[in-house]
């Protein structure tokens, strides 16, 4: 079997016609790209299930809400997150169905927009997505490894923890979850399966805790009580950041969508488990945050916690150790996360680069692990360059007034930065010489997204 390389990417005026796209080398008779479709829809809905983890991620910020908006925040926001959730990934869902490929958004643009400003519009739909996901990355890792540092200083007192080691811990993450994806891809689905599995058996655990152990607050305090320790003078200002928490829980749901080229049956195992995932996760949530605003606790401790969600969990359980075994239950799925979002945003720089935006040296798909291997690298490194950055009117907002260094919300700053960058390489690159997607290769992968076989 030959190894897929892009071939180098001609000028724009020797393409001898932008619709029918370059030649590309079929690896064999069943895949046009080299990689295998491993997943079945059993195993895509439970990475659709787990790598979500919308509970865990909301639940532990808890503490955020009572600086802006308070419980009601969290309760009634979810009525205005859900729906406009559930409308995103419908419309994500039917573009799945159409074109399941690994470049999904951008390629998505190419396929809708006008023919005339097809190419710039791809090209900076194409940076911010790719830039969105290493982002989206730095920013599950770096929970990953504060969880971590929050269990070690609550089992033992004595430990410190300084900011290098936090850095180092995110390191030793995504170089041991990197060489997962590169080398022993084929265990992921069955990981996703188990971590599925943990994301539900957790719900469970940590439902039975606190309604059995901890102390109950009443119906007013769940569902009408406010909170704005933020020093923004309008409440709804206030409001609308406390709803930010919420959409955390729900950011990065097209994960599936870039792995579509290595699910079987991708035009319906795709749109099928994307959407059932969110479902799923919503009534998950929801119930929690009920859960968790009835059963708070302490109010002051909660907001004094570095990590409210250990500091509630011992306010239930009364002991560090049943604390933090609920609390590293937890950090089992935030890992969880953190695989797949390696593994997305890897198939995604994968399919940028095969379409000649990045280098073609990140498209080549390893003959034996039937894996592209280089793009995982990329993924691992550019992480540490960038936070998450949220898109949206408030998340641009700075969470406490007055501003300075430390409660500066850098989105906008992080989100301009890729702006540059793709205009940059617009204008002095991609305008003259990138001659856009590659019509025949999409095709050949549509047309193979059917298949219900791994080969």
């Amino acid at each position: 079997m030959s190894v897929y390389e892009v071939k180098p990417v001609p000028s724009v005026d020797e393409l001898p016609s932008k619709e029918s796209g370059s030649d590309v080398t079929r690896h064999d008779a069943r895949s046009p790209t080299g990689v295998k479709r491993i997943f079945n829809f059993t195993q895509m809905f439970f990475f659709a299930l787990s790598y979500m983890a919308s509970w865990e991620s909301i639940i532990p910020n808890v503490g955020l809400a009572f600086y802006n908006g308070g419980p009601r925040a969290l309760v009634w926001g979810c009525f205005i997150v859900f729906p406009g959730v559930l409308c995103q990934v419908a419309s994500f869902a039917e573009l799945s169905s159409i074109q399941p490929i690994a470049g999904a958004q951008y390629h998505w643009t190419w396929h809708l927009a006008p023919a005339k400003y097809r190419r710039s519009i791809t090209w900076f739909q194409g940076w911010i997505t790719w830039f969105a996901w290493i982002s989206l990355l730095a920013g599950v890792v770096n929970i990953a490894a504060n969880v971590t540092t929050t269990l070690a200083t609550t089992s033992y007192p004595g430990y410190v923890a300084q900011g290098w080691h936090t850095i180092l811990i995110m390191w030793a993450y995504l170089l041991v979850l990197g060489l997962l994806n590169m080398y022993a891809f084929w265990i992921i689905p069955y990981i996703e399966i188990f971590a599925g599995f943990v994301h539900i058996a957790l719900w469970i655990a940590m439902a039975a805790v606190l309604l059995a152990m901890a102390p109950r607050h009443d119906a007013d305090f769940v569902f009408l009580q406010k909170a704005n320790l933020s020093g923004w003078e309008s409440d709804f200002v206030s409001f609308n950041l406390g709803i930010v928490l919420i959409t955390w829980g729900f950011v990065g749901f097209d994960a599936s969508a870039h792995i579509s080229e290595e699910t079987r049956k991708a035009s319906s195992t795709i749109p099928r488990t994307m959407f059932w995932g969110i479902v799923s996760n919503m009534l998950l949530s929801f119930g929690m945050i009920l859960i968790f605003m009835t059963c708070l606790g302490d109010f002051d401790a909660v907001l004094a916690a570095g990590y409210p969600l250990i500091a509630i969990c011992l306010s239930a359980t009364k002991s560090v150790a049943g604390a933090s075994a609920l609390v590293g239950g937890n950090l089992m799925t935030i890992v969880s996360s953190t695989i797949g979002s390696i593994t997305s945003a890897s198939r995604l720089t994968w399919a940028w680069s095969r379409d000649g935006a990045l280098p073609a040296y990140f498209s080549r798909v390893d003959p034996k692990q039937h894996v592209p291997v280089r793009r995982a690298g990329v993924a691992v490194n550019v992480f540490a360059l960038v936070y998450t950055a949220w898109l949206g009117i408030f998340m641009v907002f700075p969470n406490y007034l007055p501003i300075d260094a430390n409660y500066m919300n850098y989105a906008l700053p992080i989100n301009a930065f890729i702006w540059i960058i793709a205009l940059v390489t617009w204008f002095a690159w991609a305008r003259n010489h990138w001659p856009g997607l590659d019509i025949e290769l999409i095709d050949k992968i549509v047309a193979d997204g059917a298949r219900d076989t791994k080969d």
